[in-house]
């Protein structure tokens, strides 16, 4: 199974690969490299500049998976397109929820 998030006892750590200054908000799949990296595709209608495109990753984010905002931060990536996000709370169910979305 391909993921694009690794579990921890206490959070999961999501690879996402961002893109700014799109036409609407959503999620659009797994993407795989060519070195075999997995990043979940995400747009946001947000501009890359002042973290505004960050803060509306984590507001999707956070809407797709019905947590909190607060419990998403990020790790690595602020100033690039390739981000890894950390996911607080119980990596069971922060798990089913992505693999609901299609992100396994």
């Amino acid at each position: 199974m391909i993921r694009a998030y690794t579990p921890f006892p206490d959070h999961v750590r999501l690879a996402v690969r961002l893109t700014p200054n799109a036409s609407r908000d959503g999620l659009e799949g797994i993407e795989t490299t060519a070195d075999g990296e997995c990043w979940l595709k995400a747009r946001v209608t947000a501009v890359p500049e002042d973290g505004k495109a960050n803060k509306a990753l984590v507001k999707l984010l956070a809407g797709k998976l019905r947590v909190p905002k607060s419990s998403i931060s990020l790790i690595s990536g602020d100033t690039a397109r390739k981000k890894i996000l950390r996911l607080e709370g119980e990596p069971e169910d922060l798990m089913k929820k992505l693999d609901a979305l299609g992100t396994a």
